[in-house]
C-alpha cells in the first residue's frame, strides 16, 4: 500500500510513520485553510495569523488520525492481534495488521473503536471551544478548535459508511461473519459494497469536475478509486490466504539451490553468479554447512579495485530471520515475510543446514493457477 515512509515516534509500543504522500497533503491542507477556509469564516485577521491557524489545523488533523488509529491498535492488542504500526498517508491513516482478526467479536470492537474515538475527540473539542467562546480566548484559537471538532465528526461519519475496508465496512463484515460463521462470504459481500461505494465517489468526482469544481472533483475521484482498489485487494488477499492455507514452505522450495563457496574472489562471484543468475542474494555454503549470505549490498560497499583480491568469505554476513525460514512454516507467512521485507527469495534452513530456497515467483505461480481453477469454491467456503 505504501511507498517510502518515515518513522516518527513510538506510542504505546506502536511505531508511528508517515508516508511521503502525507507531506504533500499536509502542505495542501495548510494552504487551503490559510488561504480559503479561515479567511472566509474569520475575516479581518492578519495574514500570518491565518497561516498559523492553517499549520495548527494540519497538526490537529495529524494527531486526530493518530489517535483514531491508535484506538484500533489498542483494541487489537487486547485480542492478541499483532499490529505492525500506524502509517499516515495521502488518504488518511491505517493501523497495519499482520493478519485477519481472530473472530467477528474482535473485528467489531477493533473497527468501532476508531469512529468512537473520533466522536469523543469531536465532543471534547466542541466543549473546549464553547468554553473558550465564553471567555477572552482569541478568535484564531476558537476557529481552529471549531474546525478540528467538525473534522473529527466528519472523520467518524465517513468511516462509519458500511463500505469495506472502511471501519463501517469492517463492522458490517463482522456482523455478516458472526451470522454465517463464514469469513470469506462476509468479506466478499462487504468488499463488493466497498467497491460499489468507490464507484459512487468516482461518479460524483467526475460530476464535480464537469461542473467546474476541479479540485473537489479530483479528490472525490481519487478517494473513490483508492477505496475501490482497497476493497478488491482485501478480498484478493483473503483468497490468497485461503489458497495457501495449510500449505508448508517445503512444498514450494527448490531443494537444489545455487550456492556460492566462500573461497572464490568477489570478481569471480560477480561474473559467474550475479551476472549469470540475476539474484541479489546467495547462500554461502562450505562443505555442506551454511555459513552465511552474500548480497549485492556487501559487493557495492567494497571498492572495485579490491574485487580480485578479496574472497566471498571475507564479506559473508550471518543469515537472519529476515532472509531465512523453516520448511514447516506456513507458505502464507513466507509470502507475508517477503512482502514486509521487500525480498523475492528466502532461504529454507534447518539449523546450519540449507534445505532449499523458496522464491516469490513460485508462490505466485501456484496462487495464480489455484485461484484460476478454484476461485468460486474458495470464495464460497
Amino acid at each position: 500500500m505504501f511507498g517510502k515512509s518515515i518513522a516518527l515516534f513510538k506510542l504505546f509500543g506502536f511505531e508511528v510513520k508517515i508516508d511521503l504522500s502525507w507531506i504533500v497533503i499536509a502542505v495542501l491542507i495548510t494552504w487551503s485553510l490559510a488561504k480559503g477556509l479561515f479567511p472566509n469564516y474569520y475575516q479581518g485577521l492578519p495574514t500570518i495569523t491565518y497561516w498559523w491557524m492553517g499549520i495548527f489545523g494540519a497538526l490537529g488533523l495529524f494527531f486526530s488520525i493518530v489517535f483514531h488509529e491508535l484506538c484500533h491498535s489498542l483494541v487489537a492488542r487486547k485480542f492478541n492481534l499483532e499490529m505492525k504500526g500506524i502509517t499516515l498517508f495521502i488518504f488518511g491513516g491505517v493501523a497495519e495488521m499482520e493478519e485477519e482478526p481472530p473472530g467477528p467479536k474482535a473485528e467489531f470492537f477493533m473497527a468501532i473503536a476508531g469512529p468512537l474515538s473520533s466522536i469523543l475527540i469531536g465532543i471534547v473539542l466542541y466543549g473546549i471551544r464553547s468554553i473558550a467562546q465564553a471567555g477572552t480566548v482569541p478568535v484564531s484559537i476558537i476557529g481552529v478548535l471549531g474546525y478540528l471538532s467538525f473534522l473529527n465528526f466528519l472523520l467518524a461519519g465517513f468511516n462509519l459508511v458500511p463500505a469495506f475496508p472502511l471501519d463501517g465496512g469492517r463492522v458490517f463484515r463482522s456482523i455478516l461473519w458472526g451470522w454465517k460463521k463464514n469469513l470469506k462470504w462476509a468479506t466478499r459481500i462487504a468488499s463488493r459494497i466497498g467497491s460499489g461505494f468507490g464507484l459512487v465517489l468516482i461518479f460524483f468526482g467526475v460530476l464535480y469536475i464537469i461542473r467546474g469544481a476541479f479540485i473537489s472533483g479530483i479528490w472525490w475521484f481519487l478517494i473513490g478509486l483508492f477505496l475501490r482498489n482497497a476493497s478488491q485487494m482485501s478480498y484478493s488477499r483473503l483468497l490468497m490466504s485461503k489458497a495457501l492455507e495449510g500449505e508448508p514452505v517445503k512444498r514450494f522450495m527448490k531443494t537444489d539451490p545455487i550456492t556460492a563457496p566462500p573461497t572464490i574472489t568477489v570478481e569471480r562471484f560477480v561474473d559467474e553468479y550475479l551476472y549469470k543468475h540475476h539474484f541479489k542474494m546467495f547462500p554461502v555454503v562450505d562443505d555442506g554447512k551454511l555459513i552465511g549470505c552474500i548480497s549485492t549490498r556487501e559487493i557495492k560497499e567494497l571498492p572495485r579495485k579490491e574485487w580480485n583480491q578479496r574472497t566471498i568469505g571475507d564479506l559473508v554476513k550471518p543469515c537472519s530471520c529476515a532472509n531465512t525460514i523453516t520448511s514447516d512454516t506456513d507458505a502464507m507467512k513466507a509470502l507475508s515475510s517477503m512482502n514486509k521485507r521487500g525480498v523475492s527469495r528466502l532461504l529454507v534452513v534447518d539449523g546450519d543446514r540449507l534445505d532449499g530456497i523458496i522464491a516469490l515467483k513460485d508462490l505466485l505461480g501456484f496462487l495464480s493457477l489455484k485461484l484460476d481453477l478454484e476461485e468460486e469454491t474458495l470464495g464460497e467456503s
